[in-house]
């Protein structure tokens, strides 16, 4: 494991944000992980644990060590007549571990697929996409603790699951590296195709079966018609999580804005972030080198020289006008990254 000094990190987030940081190392092991945290005690360093920069915003220059997470390795730990256990390094790219379960003939992932990052982020975000949640897959997970080098493994009921949302977002922030991560993939597929356009889409390209292969086809086509590529204008994705209301408010709004959207779930309603803020006027606006995608609402963009405080003051902007209009909070799903939410050691 090499130790660099003063490196930019515009090459390892997708928001092409060019902050520096004091240090940076690339961690390939466990064995790697523990070495760099006795590297930063020693300089009295905090930490930032950094997998695909998919879901994070520099706003400044980190005083810290950089940790990118390289665990890699893909392996089959057990397997019956249904189902099948795939162990993932952390450092694994997500999207490679959904090609490598299609490969295998394998489902559960597929509506996952093109989701950016890595494994190792993906039970920290409960990441989900057209119907199905990575908690649906998940049996377990391996990570260090950070303040004694020991590991832990995690099942299920451990990492309480929210919508988009685990342990390691609320009470166990800061506090764990994951190095791996286990899913049950299924033998026998079962299509979850009644999200959006998935259907419609497998009609348009012919796929008269949905099979698990022609789901991720269609999947893969519908997110690359509406979310723009990192490589060719920086963004993060989903900026926002859609908002969950309670279904009394929902029936208010939509009084007063008949067209609004809703997904109904027991008592409460999932309501479209993107139609929020495209009604509020905010699509394909742009400031500056920042601005909201002319396609999708819900993902903010950096037009080349872009800052990252200039894409969190245009985020603080489109969640007030929303809140004045609808009365509706929105929440960031990408985390805001600065020297005040580091990981001491």
């Amino acid at each position: 494991m090499k130790i660099q000094e003063n490196i930019s990190l515009k090459a390892y987030n997708t928001f092409g944000i060019d902050v520096m940081a004091s240090f940076f190392a690339e961690v390939e092991s466990k064995e790697d992980i523990l070495e760099a945290l006795n590297f930063a005690k020693s300089k009295m360093k905090p930490i930032l644990i950094l997998g695909g920069g998919s879901n994070v915003l520099f706003t400044e220059n980190l005083d810290a060590l950089v940790l990118k997470v390289n665990i890699l390795g893909i392996k089959e730990i057990k397997t019956n007549d249904k189902t099948v256990l795939i162990e993932a390094g952390s450092g694994v790219i997500w999207h490679e571990l959904v090609l490598y379960s299609l490969d295998k003939g394998l489902s559960g992932i597929e509506n996952l697929s093109l989701i950016p990052g890595t494994v190792g982020a993906a039970p920290m975000q409960n990441i989900g996409a057209y119907g199905v949640e990575i908690k649906a897959v998940f049996h377990s997970l391996e990570a260090i603790e950070i303040s004694t080098g020991l590991i832990k493994t995690f099942l299920p009921s451990e990492v309480r699951f929210g919508y988009r949302e685990s342990v390691f977002k609320t009470s166990l922030k800061g506090k764990y590296i994951i190095c791996k991560v286990s899913f049950n993939l299924s033998k026998i597929h079962t299509p979850n195709i009644s999200y959006g356009d998935i259907q419609t889409v497998l009609d348009q390209m012919g796929h008269t079966t949905a099979t698990a292969q022609n789901i991720s086809k269609a999947i893969i086509s519908i997110r690359q018609s509406k979310l723009p590529d990192p490589k060719e204008i920086g963004n993060a994705g989903s900026f926002f999580k859609n908002p969950v209301i309670p279904a009394s408010d929902f029936d208010n709004l939509k009084l007063k804005f008949p067209a609004l959207p809703g997904y109904p779930n027991a008592s409460q309603v999932k309501v479209p972030a993107a139609w929020l803020i495209e009604n509020t006027g905010w699509k394909g606006k742009q400031i500056g080198e920042v601005g909201v995608h002319k396609k999708q609402p819900l993902v903010l963009v950096n037009y080349g020289n872009g800052k990252g405080e200039e894409i969190l003051d245009l985020s603080h902007q489109i969640q007030m006008d929303v809140l004045n209009k609808f009365g509706i909070s929105l929440e960031r799903e990408v985390n805001i990254v600065n020297s005040e939410n580091l990981i001491n050691v």
